[in-house]
């Protein structure tokens, strides 16, 4: 049994260990494994050692905009942050654009931030939230709102309507931003920036916690308890499941884009230990790298749907070298089709919290295996596996599911009419 956000409590305690502790016991309940053994042969494996520092450090982050202040570029990400989603739309969003839904909504932003930049009112405050249209969101992103129907009269003939699951993703666009606006404008604040740095600058007592994730928090309780869309959180087979992945990514984002300042413009917490930002990309290349165990998970179904997951040679394939790309590239010439990604195994909301918590919980394990590797039996060259962190982990599985070709086309699960990821 499931139950949408608002009916599920927030976090009594620490709601960084809730989030922890909640998706490791939904894991262990559902009958998902994640053996130390599969840890360690993709700790080891060449394709984790030859691209993980290397892609690890791609984070999407770096804008080609020319902030007015430390309060505009908060602004900015924080929003990003907010609609940071629609993995469910992969498919018809490349087909249409040649974009991805990150991607995607990256254009968006830029678009919001340059119209708003130029007179036209600000569309990034809590008013100019409420006032943006499904027309707005469609033509900042390229996307056609209309559907093709044949004629109901005419035969051969078909007409435009206003219709599918593109207009689904930007009616959840539209929605997200009136929600938070007019929220933000009843808590007096006159965007979500505004209410971002006021959380940070309460970080600072936090900080001197011995709990190392104390000043997340602070923050990651601030935004849940404001925003809806933020309320990344659900009740399975009656156990309550925190993910709260929209959040933490703001907060790291934040650390990433401020912490590398000689003056910090507020506080910031310590995200070493943020918990994984799970979405519909790491549990399924976690489970395609032979990570995440679903064969004895069956009360949900899990066990069936990436039937290839269990094929040995698939996952050996998966963690070597990539495979040298042909001389000629058949996609180049003036006749060819780009190859658009394949829509992966359609979950249920259930399915989808299921497998991002068991995805979550892998990933504080990778990095608990190696932290505890025999220091005496890794070779000079294999040291740096022992301090690899969370963040840094999410971003590799994150980055390295685009930067190889076979990586590319592997399917990822599907869940749509979600804000959450």
């Amino acid at each position: 049994m499931s139950s949408r956000e608002h009916q599920v409590p927030l976090p009594n305690a620490s709601y960084v260990s809730e989030v922890k502790g909640t998706c490791s016991a939904l894991r262990e309940s559902q009958k998902i494994d994640v053996s130390t053994t599969a840890i360690k042969r993709l700790l080891f494996s060449p394709s984790f050692c030859s691209s993980f520092k290397r892609v690890s450090g791609y984070h999407g982050l770096n804008f080609p905009l020319n902030f007015p202040s430390v309060l505009s570029e908060v602004n900015f990400l924080s929003v990003l942050s907010l609609l940071n989603f629609g993995s469910g739309y992969r498919v018809p969003l490349h087909r249409q654009t040649g974009r991805g839904a990150w991607d995607g909504i990256r254009a968006l932003m830029f678009g919001l931030y340059l119209s708003s930049s130029t007179g036209q009112g600000d569309l990034l405050s809590a008013k100019g939230m409420q006032t943006i249209s499904e027309q707005q969101i469609a033509d900042l992103m390229s996307i056609n709102l209309y559907v093709e129907q044949p004629h109901s009269e005419i035969p051969e003939m078909s007409i435009g309507t206003i219709g599918g699951p593109l207009y689904d993703f930007v009616k959840l666009i539209a929605t997200t931003l009136r929600e938070t606006g007019q929220i933000l404008e009843d808590l007096g604040d006159p965007n979500l920036g505004t209410f971002v740095v006021r959380s940070l600058r309460k970080v600072d007592a936090a900080n001197n916690s011995a709990d190392p994730n104390a000043g997340v928090d602070v923050i990651l309780s601030k935004l849940v308890g404001a925003f809806p869309a933020f309320r990344d959180m659900a009740i399975i087979d009656e156990q309550p499941v925190y993910c709260f992945k929209k959040a933490l990514f703001l907060i790291h984002a934040i650390v990433i884009r401020f912490g590398i300042r000689n003056t910090l413009p507020f506080p910031l917490p310590n995200s070493s230990q943020i918990p994984v930002f799970t979405d519909n990309v790491l549990p399924s290349i976690l489970v395609h790298l032979g990570v995440v165990d679903l064969s004895r998970s069956t009360a949900h179904g899990l066990h069936a749907i990436f039937p290839d997951a269990s094929d040995k040679a698939k996952v050996n394939s998966h963690l070597a070298l990539p495979p040298p790309l042909p001389n000629s590239n058949p996609q180049t010439g003036p006749d060819s089709k780009k190859l658009f990604p394949t829509e992966g195994p359609v979950l249920n909301e259930e399915q989808a919290y299921i497998l991002r918590a068991a995805a979550l919980d892998a990933c504080e394990r990778i990095v608990q295996v190696a932290r505890t590797l025999d220091e005496d039996s890794l070779q000079a060259d294999q040291k740096w596996i022992q301090n690899i962190t969370l963040p840094e982990l999410d971003l590799w599985l994150w980055a390295v599911a685009k930067d190889r070709a076979d990586y590319r086309v592997l399917e990822r699960f599907v869940l749509r009419d979600t804000v959450f990821f």
